[in-house]
């Protein structure tokens, strides 16, 4: 296990920029970063390298979120296999020194559970604790959906909570918008929690982005809106810059990152120029002090 003495450095905290963590390929190289100045135009940092290999469970990395915690330190979680019960998790203070890779067996309830895909974790301030999310399939526990999925597949939004990484909640059902649905993220935005997520349905083909509001991470969260993208996206993850919510998302079966940005998330316009990183799939967007990425340039 990592132990530091000290947060990160906060001097300088007002300078910030834009990290961007993804992965490549099938996720075998592990975590990819890159940065910007306007959340627009991002760089791969140490011209694509990683910066951590996968080393748990089936020993891929992908859908790789990464959180920075009030006191400065970083929580990374991410897909470690197709199939499975299991997330996987590490913490880093500066990104390139991480602790011991740790495998969460977050499903071990369901022994059914086919995956545990794109895991996400935010801070809950209110209950001092990190919530995790992810989406899974339980075979026969909804009916809607079941037909319609891919493979068989018919996705729910689940749940854990913890302060320490090592003692967990009771897995839950985080969101049931009554289709099929994976890659959900949380943002605060305007006194409240939106989740973003992908509807899954196959058939007929959906793959957009939908939002439902509520007033806690936690949920509840109401009924999912009409979609505000085309179809065959995923992955969204979300910033807030000047007064907008811009929402990045994985064009994947073009090969490239796209980007949406809204006021009021009920309105929304294309980002036409942004660049990311040539071969990034599924990540996440968050504002880094200016110093943390020096040091890692």
């Amino acid at each position: 296990m990592l132990v530091w003495a000290l947060p990160l450095l906060l001097a300088g905290e007002a300078d910030e920029v834009f990290l961007f963590s993804y992965f490549r390929g099938n996720g075998e190289s592990g975590l990819h970063l890159a940065w910007s100045e306007d959340g627009r135009h991002f760089s791969a940092l140490r011209e694509g390298a990683s910066f951590l290999a996968p080393s748990v469970q089936h020993r891929i990395m992908r859908d790789p979120c990464l959180l920075r915690h009030p006191d400065g330190h970083f929580e990374l979680v991410w897909t470690s296999g197709w199939t499975g019960r299991g997330i996987a998790h590490a913490t880093s203070v500066d990104l390139l020194t991480w602790s011991t890779q740790q495998g969460i067996e977050v499903m071990a309830q369901e022994p059914t559970a086919r995956n545990c895909w794109a895991p996400e974790v935010v801070w809950d301030a209110a209950r001092g604790e990190y919530l995790i999310y992810w989406s899974t399939t339980i075979p026969g526990r909804f009916a809607a959906g079941e037909q319609a999925g891919d493979d068989g597949y018919n996705h729910r939004l689940y749940a854990t909570s913890t302060r320490d990484w090592q003692t967990f909640s009771p897995t839950r059902l985080l969101y049931d918008p009554g289709f099929n649905t994976i890659d959900a993220t949380l943002l605060p935005f305007g006194g409240r929690w939106y989740a973003i997520i992908k509807d899954e349905t196959r058939r007929p083909p959906r793959k957009d982005l939908r939002v439902a509001v509520g007033d806690h991470p936690q949920g509840p969260f109401g009924p999912a809106g009409e979609p505000f993208t085309t179809s065959w996206v995923e992955g969204p993850t979300a910033a807030v810059i000047d007064g907008w919510v811009y929402v990045y998302m994985d064009a994947y079966t073009a090969g490239k990152y796209v980007a949406r940005r809204s006021r009021d998330l009920v309105t929304w316009e294309d980002v036409p120029d942004l660049t990311m990183p040539a071969g990034a799939r599924h990540g996440t967007v968050l504002r880094v002090p200016r110093v943390v990425v020096e040091r890692l340039r």
